[in-house]
C-alpha cells in the first residue's frame, strides 16, 4: 500500500462526508460518523486533531472501508467505491 498523506482531522471528516458519511455526534475532541449501506451501518470515529498520526489514519481508513466477507465480488460498486476512497486519500 502506497504511503498515506498526513492530514488534519477535519480533511478527513470533509472527504468521508463527500462518501455518505454523516456526522452523529462530537464528545470532545472526537466526531462520530456512520454512513447506512444495505449491509447495515458503517462507523468512523475522528479525532480533530491539527495532524493525523499515519497509525490513526490508516485506522480510520479501515473503518470507513469495513465490509462483511463475501458481500462484493472484483466487480461490485462496493469495491469500486472502496478503491475510490483509498485513492482519495492517498492523493491529499
Amino acid at each position: 500500500m502506497p504511503k498515506l498523506k498526513r492530514m488534519s482531522g477535519k480533511e478527513a471528516v470533509s472527504i468521508l462526508k463527500k462518501f455518505g458519511f454523516r456526522e452523529i455526534r462530537q464528545k470532545g475532541s472526537h466526531i462520530i460518523l456512520k454512513r447506512t449501506t444495505s449491509e447495515g451501518e458503517i462507523g468512523c470515529v475522528i479525532p480533530l486533531h491539527s495532524e493525523l498520526a499515519i497509525g490513526t489514519l490508516r485506522g480510520i481508513l479501515r473503518q470507513a472501508v469495513s465490509y462483511q466477507k463475501g458481500h462484493y465480488s472484483r466487480s461490485s460498486p462496493l469495491r469500486q467505491r472502496i478503491s475510490f476512497l483509498l485513492l482519495v486519500f492517498l492523493s491529499f
